[in-house]
């Protein structure tokens, strides 16, 4: 799970980094030579989408994804264990079935093509079944943790 993670952060890192030397260059371009770089809309979309879906699966393993404990909170160890394995499993689930769909989508769209970069919108799409993927890998790990621990606990 850590290699992941690690994979993942270092992915969006350097897309990050690609996306933010593309923006200073079309600036520079656009407004000092007056010489607009017309496909850095297209790019940086693709980009963003990446970013977005590969960040999530560092932000899963880091457990940094939004969420609202005030009623968790008030729960004793045991149930809210239960509880967030219950949850964990049933994100698996959605998110493996959003993969799958991500995975029917780009394979639908395979033969288009961008209008300005002249690429397959296959690879734009194939971010949203790697990024559910990834999350719903770490998910199940921590999940499996989570059970493990249950049982352990019920055993002694």
């Amino acid at each position: 799970m850590k290699r992941l993670s690690s994979a993942a952060v270092w992915i969006a890192s350097i897309l990050l980094a690609v996306l933010i030397v593309l923006f200073n260059a079309a600036v520079l371009m656009r407004y000092v030579f007056h010489q607009p770089i017309h496909f850095t809309e297209e790019l940086s979309a693709l980009l963003l989408i990446w970013i977005v879906m590969v960040g999530a699966i560092a932000a899963e393993y880091e457990n940094q994804h939004l969420s609202i404990t005030v009623l968790t909170d008030l729960m004793r160890e045991r149930p809210r264990q239960m509880l967030g394995l219950f949850t964990d499993v049933l994100s698996v689930v959605v998110l493996l079935f959003v993969a799958w769909l991500g995975w029917r989508l780009a394979n639908t769209v395979q033969f288009k093509i961008t209008s300005i970069l002249r690429i397959s919108w296959f690879w734009i799409d194939l971010a949203v079944p790697v990024g559910a993927a990834g999350a719903a890998i770490i998910m199940a790990g921590r999940a499996a943790r989570t059970f493990k621990r249950l049982r352990m606990r019920d055993a002694g």
